[in-house]
């Protein structure tokens, strides 16, 4: 593989990454204040915020790393983030009264400017390019 498409890979994982931290660590404090501060208020909505902080932390630990391995739990990661958005984004706008609050994917992640609606998206479409995959170690 040649150090220019190397380095651009290497370059878009990298701000992959810098904008899961960011996500990490708003979502993360901001689920750690909603369980121990407020829990009871709304218990489902700040355990989702609570599972999104998680899933952004996997994210980053996973694309830190390069081994097959890796590469999996990325997808795999990105993938469920997608769902998660998705099916949380269409019940907060479909039966907002499950919803006690907002979480960090409530209408499709509108109060983070719709960017965990399309993180996950461009993390996929990342990391099945074939210069990643090699990065990767697949095939």
């Amino acid at each position: 593989m040649s150090t220019k498409a190397k380095a651009s890979t290497q370059g878009f994982g990298r701000a992959l990454m810098g904008i899961y931290t960011v996500f990490a660590i708003a979502s993360g404090f901001r689920a750690v204040y909603q369980v121990f501060a407020k829990f009871s208020v709304a218990p489902l909505a700040y355990s989702l915020s609570a599972v999104a902080a998680l899933v952004y932390l996997v994210a980053v630990v996973a694309l830190r790393r390069r081994s097959v391995a890796a590469w999996r739990v990325t997808l795999a990661v990105c993938i469920f983030e997608l769902v998660g958005v998705l099916l949380v984004g269409t019940a907060t706008m479909f039966e907002p009264q499950l919803f006690a609050d907002e979480t960090v994917w409530s209408l499709y992640g509108q109060g983070y400017g719709y960017f965990p609606l399309f993180l996950p998206i461009l993390g996929i479409g990342w990391l099945v390019q074939p210069k990643v995959r090699r990065e990767y170690g697949i095939g």
